[in-house]
């Protein structure tokens, strides 16, 4: 039985491992191990796992609030997967708070950045980036987006394309469009699957410039970026896209 949080903790590393530790789950590193052996997880070589729920991960993160720079980054150092994701989130939770103050925003994207070498999957892209990269790139430029866009590390182009999410929620799409069209060739389905699921949230703003990407780009984009870009078009739509691709 997981132990209980207390209500006064220590910002530190530590203190987050261990009440992380306390949560950890036999029968949830098996299954973690039975997700990872299926080949859907493609997790980097070497990777471990403590066996933590990420709904506990994550509610455990929320009360780590405030937790200093350098201690998330010996989290982000911390040979776990779920000592990581507990870091990232601490970050993405405190993003989300109105209140936050610039400066931390600030400190907190510099860090997710300059450490991307230890941001080795899909849901620690997805975790950094839906909310906190571009909630602090939306005033400023976004010329590094485009430059992780061309990035040869997997894991930096999908966190060029979800950072777009945030714009999309603040109703701007160009740069989705335009970090989209540059990774229409890209040749790892998970940097397909976010990019068709931006497309697809782009188009639910706009979808009459969804229509004008897709008919320049449908030809030559990844079924599985395709499929997702077009999910939320009438039966028809979809049929006219998916045609508008050369049969092998």
């Amino acid at each position: 039985m997981a132990k209980a949080i207390s209500s006064v903790r220590t910002l530190t590393a530590a203190a987050f491992l261990k009440e992380l530790k306390a949560l950890q789950s036999a029968t949830e590193l098996q299954k973690i191990q039975r997700y990872f052996k299926s080949g859907e997880g493609q997790y980097a070589a070497g990777d471990k796992f403590l066996g933590v729920k990420m709904g506990q991960l994550f509610t455990l993160a929320k009360t780590f609030a405030g937790m200093p720079v350098k201690e998330l980054e010996t989290l982000l150092e911390n040979p776990y997967h779920e000592a990581r994701a507990g870091a990232i989130s601490i970050m993405d939770k405190e993003s989300r708070n109105k209140k936050i103050e610039p400066a931390r925003l600030e400190e907190m994207y510099k860090l997710y950045m300059r450490r991307h070498d230890r941001v080795n999957n899909w849901d620690l892209v997805d975790l950094g980036c839906l909310y906190m990269t571009g909630l602090y790139l939306f005033d400023k430029s976004r010329t590094v987006l485009y430059k992780l866009a061309r990035s040869k590390n997997l894991w930096e182009r999908r966190t060029a394309i979800l950072s777009t999410c945030y714009f999309i929620r603040r109703g701007e799409t160009d740069d989705t469009f335009r970090i989209a069209a540059l990774l229409v060739k890209d040749k790892e389905d998970l940097v397909h699957k976010a990019t068709g699921w931006m497309l697809r949230f782009a188009g639910d703003k706009d979808l009459k410039k969804l229509k004008i990407f897709l008919n320049e780009y449908a030809p030559v984009m990844p079924r599985t970026m395709l499929r997702a870009a077009i999910e939320k078009l009438d039966k028809k739509q979809k049929q006219y896209y998916m045609e508008l691709k050369p049969k092998k």
